[in-house]
């Protein structure tokens, strides 16, 4: 298990201050009383709420979004059956210092504060998950910076909620109850820390830890370790935002994932003011911070040498976190075992020195930001470099098809695309996509990249 959490302790005291101050009854007495106090809630409609949070999701393509809200109840919620409307809960959001209501979806009991994403979601609990629309203009948990939220959303019960036979099973009231907290799934497993570097540069990063070593910091397993270079946007000194604004980290930590790849991940953030040396030292590619972030590697795998599989050490990153990639494994082209970079651009003269590494490149072709071909300050987008890499002796497969293909025909073309390398073998692969395909902005392009279990699986395939 994970360290116990503030959330935790919240709602242990919570359970704590609600709790009778008698005698504990025996076993046989305990469940009877249980069970004849729930019966009297549930045919009553009264359980006090003891805590109300929010709970948010880092999506691929809106950001890090509020999702719903996990109401606790005193007592275990049972609907026998019967289905919540959503009309029945009124959500009011204060967000930027203005107040407008969200839409709710779904509602239903659960045991966690979680949500549910099946078609029939929720199982009898004491919590009560309120889903919310995340295309609401007010969805946001954070703009450049992380939004204020606590205490942000107020929640009202506004109808009886019955069961089947028409017994009520909670009662509308007078009053809202608002956010005690915030519960960030995958992000708060993150680790917050920060490194500073041999000429004092500081880098501040967070890390997720694979849960087998959590478990077992003794073990001799050696698990693989995956570098995230965030874009432009996130250069903060938040040291959240790395995780919370491209889904990119939190691919890598989420459950599925790590079942399927249990890994380290390790996502640094540059800070501010932007570091600048030059036209083309922008973030990842400024002396101080190429510099610091190299260190930081080393200092992490020296640090975690029983535990760290220096032959599976990967780059991911997108616009100028592609950039730093392109620039980091020209400067150390025996440290990474394959990359994935999304919307990048570099020197073209430094790609003879990683012909050797398996990377899968992404890039779309309208991209504004970042050329798809012309790049950025004088340095070269994607197509050329990937034509840089060819004249230098890689084969290159390449694939191109529309950015918005529901997953299951993204990842076949995918998948056939790999199929061509393999045939080939090829360990470069380019994707391109058909411009006026990629959605919100012909940038960001990485939206469907890391939710792409083909170019996932891929990447922990490769090994030095």
């Amino acid at each position: 298990m994970r360290r116990i959490t503030r959330r935790a302790v919240l709602a242990v005291t919570a359970g704590a201050v609600a709790a009778p101050a008698v005698s504990t009854p025996t076993p046989a007495a305990a469940d009877t009383t249980t069970a004849t106090s729930e019966g009297r809630q549930a045919a009553s409609g009264l359980n006090p709420v003891l805590r109300t949070d929010l709970v948010t999701r880092v999506t691929p393509r809106n950001n890090w979004l509020v999702t719903a809200v996990a109401i606790q109840y005193s007592h275990r919620i049972d609907l026998r059956g019967g289905v919540i409307p959503p009309s029945a809960f009124q959500v009011k959001a204060t967000v930027g210092g203005q107040t407008a209501a969200r839409t709710v979806t779904r509602v239903y009991s659960n045991t966690t504060a979680e949500v549910d994403d099946r078609s029939h979601p929720g199982r009898p609990g004491d919590r009560l998950i309120i889903e919310l629309d995340s295309k609401d203009s007010n969805a946001r948990a954070a703009g450049t910076d992380p939004l204020p939220l606590d205490r942000a959303y107020s929640v009202r019960q506004v109808e009886d909620v019955r069961a089947p036979d028409g017994e009520p099973v909670l009662r509308a009231g007078p009053f809202a109850s608002r956010n005690d907290d915030v519960i960030n799934p995958v992000v708060d497993d993150f680790a917050a820390g920060s490194f500073t570097d041999s000429t004092g540069f500081e880098l501040d990063f967070r890390l997720y830890q694979p849960e087998g070593f959590v478990r077992k910091p003794q073990t001799r397993k050696r698990y693989p370790l995956v570098v995230t270079l965030h874009g432009g946007g996130e250069v903060a000194d938040n040291n959240m935002t790395q995780l919370t604004s491209n889904r990119i980290a939190v691919t890598f930590a989420k459950a599925e994932r790590q079942r399927r790849n249990p890994a380290f991940v390790l996502s640094p953030q540059i800070p501010l003011p932007r570091p600048m040396d030059g036209p083309d030292g922008t973030d990842w590619t400024d002396a101080k911070v190429q510099a610091a972030l190299a260190e930081l590697i080393d200092t992490f795998v020296g640090e975690h040498s029983r535990n760290v599989d220096t032959a599976r050490l990967y780059l991911v990153g997108l616009s100028s976190g592609g950039r730093g990639i392109y620039s980091l494994l020209a400067k150390r082209p025996d440290v990474f075992a394959a990359a994935l970079p999304t919307a990048g651009w570099g020197d073209a003269a430094a790609m003879d020195r990683i012909t050797h590494i398996p990377i899968w490149a992404d890039h779309s072709v309208d991209d504004p930001v970042v050329p798809y071909r012309e790049g950025r300050f004088g340095n070269p987008g994607t197509w050329t470099l990937m034509n840089a890499l060819e004249t230098a002796g890689a084969r290159v497969s390449r694939g191109e098809w529309a950015n918005d293909l529901p997953k299951a025909e993204f990842e076949a073309r995918s998948r056939a695309l790999l199929r061509q390398a393999r045939a080939t073998r090829s360990h470069v692969l380019f994707t391109s996509y058909t411009p006026g395909t990629t959605p919100v902005n012909p940038h960001l392009a990485w939206a469907q990249t890391y939710e792409n279990d083909v170019v996932i699986d891929w990447l922990f395939e490769q090994s030095r």
